[in-house]
């Protein structure tokens, strides 16, 4: 029984979802990069992202249950930090919280037709991990309020191959501190089920995403390296033990 659910995913993946997906990025890919000729900040191109999303969930039947909304103040700007466990994290992410969101991405994105062609023309910030650009960074800090942007940080760096949560990497919460943000952590949960790190089947699900009360960073945190190590261990463990034990709040 389980061998034929994964050959009916499998095939139902390549002949269905990756060609639905293709047509879904090039048509609202060409439409966020032509958005960019005519204005830099990039709301309609975020627009199409969230469409992007949507439509990605609906059609590989990913339902999106959340927690926490109440904690949130519609048009304010937060950092909101995230386990990554699936690459489905950033559509389940976009298509839910109602905010003017940007990512922080690997530079090498940037080549990807479409994909990567938005992120770089529409406001998102791409790095090179190797050698960050900390100038770079801290005068996009100052983007982020004057035009209403928050932002979402991965800050293990990497996708959970097993569900448990890697360190959190101080160089993410530079910008928060240097903006002077509320940090939003957000714990990710069942994602993993949906598509595995390393594989390309997709399978129907439920995600749910616990949106925590902000962390309004006090003016004594500074952003030193051991200010920032601190801060980033406590944000992993507000996140963490939903993660970890996949456990239900709204259950």
């Amino acid at each position: 029984m389980t061998r034929t659910l994964t050959s009916f995913h499998f095939w139902r993946t390549t002949l269905w979802l990756i060609p639905a997906i293709g047509v879904y990025t090039i048509v609202l890919g060409t439409l966020s990069i032509g958005s960019s000729l005519v204005g830099s900040h990039g709301h309609f191109a975020h627009t199409c992202a969230r469409a992007w999303s949507w439509l990605i969930l609906a059609t590989t039947g990913v339902r999106v249950r959340v927690s926490g909304f109440d904690h949130l103040v519609r048009g304010r700007t937060y950092v909101f930090v995230a386990n990554h466990q699936s690459i489905y994290d950033i559509p389940v992410l976009f298509a839910t919280l109602p905010f003017q969101l940007r990512i922080i991405a690997k530079e090498s994105l940037g080549h990807f037709p479409f994909l990567g062609w938005h992120l770089s023309r529409t406001g998102h910030m791409l790095v090179d991990r190797r050698r960050p650009d900390r100038a770079s960074i801290f005068s996009w800090a100052d983007r982020l309020t004057a035009d209403g942007l928050s932002l979402i940080v991965f800050p293990e760096g990497t996708r959970s191959a097993d569900g448990r949560l890697g360190p959190f990497k101080a160089g993410s919460f530079h910008l928060a501190l240097q903006a002077g943000l509320p940090i939003v952590p957000i714990s990710i949960i069942g994602s993993r089920h949906v598509m595995r790190k390393g594989g390309m089947t997709t399978c129907p699900g439920e995600v749910l995403l616990v949106v925590h009360e902000p962390m309004i960073i006090d003016q004594a945190v500074s952003p030193a390296t051991g200010d920032v190590r601190s801060l980033a261990a406590r944000v992993r463990e507000v996140i963490r033990p939903l993660v970890e034990s996949e456990a239900d709040p709204l259950a």
